[in-house]
């Protein structure tokens, strides 16, 4: 069946403008945003937050409808997009404390375009690790203006930007300050890369920005905006983040790269409650395995390799990125009998698929055949149409996303064939990764077990953090029920 419907970063290697008829690598440029809802841009149908520029980058590739993070949190969805594998192989299954990394023996994305010919840079949150030896510079980007924790402040504030803070902006490693507002702030910072890069090589720009992640920060002129808005915050710093873009699409097309140039665009998970972003019409939202909180707004444009103006409705992942993008950069290198046996080696120890042949249209079908998920004690899986979620001591629930993308109608009475075939092959998944290094430690255990819990059963959840489940238990004692009891 065929996965189409109509819908209403420095240079090659050699310099582009150029007229020559040697292969030229494309730039590429991968934009990740921080807790965007799957409904809260134009191109995947939100009709109240304004995103211009990234609907119009949207209409000049292919949408892809049934995208899915390797996880529903930050930090191991961006272990699986930088290493381009289950991030649970390594044990990076939630999100990290201070000490937790990637492990030195994962090739990143940067590093592996980097030996391809690439000047490799990043923008804003990184997340994968403090340590001097886990950071950006050191993990195979050239350039890297932005924080290594998991979020902070969109202002210079006292709390976050100290020397030595893991919040604080550094470039390049070094500890700097910064005026205005951080989403503007990145972006000023990717353009003047790409007007001073080294135009002898292609280059490929992760722009990771915290937005929308919390606090809730915008700048005025932008709520001004959208007074009256039910969600005048998020609404501004959406409007700020498409600023962003549209900056960035127009460097590059003043430079005359953009036809060459790979794109990106999607969230690092699911919407969060806690921002009051949409995930309409998912059920769920970040942090658990329903699909709002793993099926994520996502495009790729590529001027002349990938289609235009379509959707494309086959099963892919975030991991397939670093797959991709390796392809596009190999290509090139084999046209010309270049030696690419090493990136051969990177590639083929990939979980990820490249989606070109899909997206130009020369593919049809699904990337992938299945997809596997888990986070301690929740785990899922996506064969086909159908969808299993096993939580410990809660239970399971089998969903037909053809028929029933909402996951209200629970299949396990129902369909006992599908579950046992579900079940075994995420047993088999699972027997190939390794322990968790780390845990996200009872209380976040203790609200995701009963936000699953509230899900499995259809119900409005009750608490999305630590604190609003304590104060709730407070209010309603009879009600109380947790993984820690229930184990």
């Amino acid at each position: 069946m065929k996965k189409y419907l109509p819908i209403l970063s420095a240079i090659p290697l050699a310099i582009t403008g150029c007229a020559s008829q040697t292969p030229k690598q494309p730039n590429i440029m991968f934009i990740l945003c921080d807790d965007a809802g799957y409904a809260d841009f134009g191109f995947n149908g939100s009709t109240d937050l304004k995103t211009p520029n990234i609907d119009k980058l949207a209409s000049e590739g292919t949408i892809l409808t049934d995208a899915h993070t390797s996880a529903s949190v930050s930090g191991p969805s961006r272990a699986g997009i930088m290493t381009g594998r289950y991030q649970q192989r390594f044990g990076f299954e939630g999100n990290p404390p201070a000490n937790g990394s990637v492990d030195l023996k994962e090739i990143t994305i940067a590093s592996a375009l980097k030996e391809a010919g690439y000047q490799t840079s990043g923008f804003g949150k990184w997340h994968l690790g403090s340590d001097v030896a886990h950071r950006p510079n050191n993990r195979g980007f050239n350039y890297y203006y932005g924080f290594l924790s998991g979020g902070r402040g969109y202002f210079m504030n006292k709390e976050n930007d100290v020397e030595g803070n893991n919040h604080s902006i550094r470039e390049n490693d070094h500890f700097v300050t910064f005026k205005g507002y951080l989403t503007d702030v990145l972006a000023n910072k990717a353009v003047a890369y790409i007007k001073n890069r080294d135009r002898n090589k292609p280059f490929f720009m992760y722009w990771g920005p915290n937005a929308v992640h919390t606090p809730m920060q915008a700048k005025q002129s932008d709520l001004d905006l959208f007074k009256g808005h039910k969600r005048q915050t998020l609404a501004a710093m959406t409007y700020a983040l498409d600023r962003g873009v549209g900056d960035i699409v127009k460097a590059l097309k003043d430079e005359k790269i953009y036809d060459n140039t790979l794109f990106f665009f999607l969230s690092d998970n699911g919407g969060s409650p806690e921002n009051t972003s949409s995930c309409y019409p998912l059920k769920g939202f970040k942090g658990n395995k329903f699909e709002g909180g793993i099926r994520v707004p996502y495009f790729v444009v590529w001027k002349g390799h990938v289609l235009k103006g379509q959707k494309f409705s086959g099963l892919s992942s975030s991991l397939d990125i670093y797959a991709t993008s390796l392809a596009a950069a190999m290509t090139p290198l084999k046209e010309e009998g270049k030696d690419i046996s090493n990136l051969t080696k990177i590639a083929n120890k990939l979980d990820g698929v490249n989606l070109i042949p899909y997206l130009s249209g020369k593919k049809t079908g699904n990337p992938h055949s299945a997809l596997f998920w888990r986070k301690e004690e929740e785990a899922a899986a996506r064969i086909g149409n159908m969808k299993l979620i096993r939580v410990k001591n809660l239970g399971e629930r089998l969903y037909n996303l053809k028929t029933d993308l909402g996951e209200t109608k629970d299949l396990t009475k129902l369909n006992k064939k599908d579950l046992e075939n579900l079940n075994n092959q995420l047993d088999k998944w699972e027997s190939n990764m390794i322990k968790p290094l780390w845990s996200e430690g009872e209380k976040w255990l203790d609200v995701t077990w009963n936000i699953h819990k509230d899900l499995f059963f259809n119900k409005k959840v009750r608490a999305t953090s630590p604190s609003k489940l304590k104060n709730y238990y407070k209010n309603h004692p009879n009600e109380k029920d947790s993984y820690k009891i229930s184990k």
